[in-house]
C-alpha cells in the first residue's frame, strides 16, 4: 500500500529537511510517497526542498509555486499530485512526530474510515492561536454541520476516495476541512503527541486567519445571508416598536420634543446593519467573479518528479 505524505512549505527551511530525513527513516520500510509543496517561501526553502529530492528523487515529489498562495491551496496542489492509496497531510514545523503518520494511516485502514482526523491532550502553539482554531471549529459547528466532538486538525489521514472527491473543487478558495465534510461523514479521530515548534514561528498572522475563516463562512455555506437576513428583521421589528412607543409617549406627552441625538442613533445602526450585509452580499459577489474569471488556484513554477524527468 502507498502512503502518500503531503507537506505545505512556507519559510520551513530550517525544519523540513530533517522532517523529511525522519520520515524517510521512521517510515523507510514502508511505501512512501512524499510531495512537499513550497508555497512562496521567502528564504531558503526551494533551495533545501531540490536537494532533498536530489538525495531522494524516487520516493519525493516537489513542487515550487510562482507565489505564496495559502496552505490550503498548497495543499490543494500536493493532493493533485499524490498517487497513494492514503494520504497524509502535515506542517513543515516538526510539531507532529514522523511516527504517528502510522497511527493516523492504520486507523483508517482497519476501521476503513475515509478521514482520520488527530487532537492532542494539549496544543503547544501560542495561545492566539489556540485561541482562534477554538473560535474556527466552534464555528464550523453551525457552518460545515460538522460533529461537535470533532477538532478539525491539520494533520491528518485522507482515503484515495475522499482524496479523488476534494480535487475535484476547482475554485480559487479551497477550504480542505469543508471539500471533505461535504463528501463524508465516515470520519474517526486519534489523539497524538503536539511538540513545540523546532524553530521559527507561525506563518499564519492575523490576516491569513481572517482570510481562512472567510473561505469557511463564505465559500462553504449561505448561513451568514441567512443570518444577515435574521438581524435585518430583528432590527426592522425593533424600529417599528420604538417607532410605536414614540408616537405613543407624543400622544400622552405633546409637549415632549422629539430629540435629533435618538435620530441619529437610529440612523447609525440601521445603516450600519445596512452596511454590513451589503458587504457581505458584495464578498460572495466578488467571490463569484473571480470564480468565473478563472482566477487560479494555484500556479506551479517547477515540478521535480520521476517522471518528469
Amino acid at each position: 500500500m502507498l502512503i502518500s505524505i503531503v507537506i505545505p512549505v512556507y519559510n520551513g527551511a530550517a525544519t523540513i529537511e530533517k522532517l523529511v530525513e525522519s520520515l524517510f527513516s521512521v517510515l523507510g520500510s514502508h511505501n512512501l510517497e512524499i510531495i512537499l509543496v513550497n508555497d512562496g517561501s521567502r528564504d531558503s526553502s526551494d533551495k533545501v526542498c531540490q536537494n532533498l529530492y536530489q538525495k531522494y528523487p524516487a520516493g519525493m515529489t516537489y513542487l515550487n509555486l510562482s507565489r505564496n498562495f495559502g496552505e490550503h491551496n498548497a495543499v490543494m496542489a500536493g493532493l493533485n499530485y499524490a498517487s497513494g492509496e492514503y494520504v497524509v497531510i502535515m506542517d513543515d514545523d516538526f510539531q507532529n512526530p514522523p511516527e504517528e503518520v502510522l497511527i493516523l494511516v492504520n486507523e483508517g485502514v482497519n476501521k476503513k474510515y475515509d478521514i482520520v482526523y488527530s487532537y492532542y491532550k494539549t496544543k503547544k502553539h501560542h495561545w492566539i492561536r489556540n485561541l482562534g482554531s477554538k473560535f474556527t471549529n466552534w464555528v464550523s459547528n453551525f457552518l460545515l454541520d460538522k460533529p461537535k466532538d470533532l477538532y478539525l486538525s491539520s494533520f491528518k489521514c485522507l482515503s484515495r476516495f475522499t482524496v479523488n472527491e476534494i480535487i475535484k473543487y476547482r475554485g480559487p478558495y479551497p477550504y480542505i476541512d469543508g471539500l471533505a465534510l461535504r463528501c463524508t461523514r465516515n470520519i474517526g479521530k486519534v489523539m497524538v503527541t503536539h511538540e513545540k515548534r523546532m524553530a521559527g514561528r507561525s506563518g499564519y498572522t492575523f490576516a491569513k486567519l481572517i482570510s481562512l475563516w472567510l473561505n469557511m463562512f463564505i465559500n462553504f455555506s449561505v448561513l451568514p445571508l441567512r443570518l444577515s437576513t435574521l438581524l435585518g428583521l430583528c432590527f426592522s421589528f425593533f424600529g417599528v416598536l420604538l417607532s410605536g412607543m414614540v408616537v405613543i409617549d407624543k400622544i400622552y406627552h405633546p409637549n415632549i420634543p422629539i430629540g435629533i441625538p435618538s435620530i441619529l442613533i437610529a440612523v447609525l445602526i440601521f445603516s450600519g446593519v445596512q452596511l454590513f450585509i451589503l458587504g457581505l452580499l458584495g464578498e460572495y459577489i466578488g467571490r463569484l467573479f473571480l470564480s468565473s474569471n478563472q482566477t487560479p488556484q494555484y500556479v506551479l513554477r517547477d515540478i521535480f518528479r520521476v517522471e518528469d524527468k
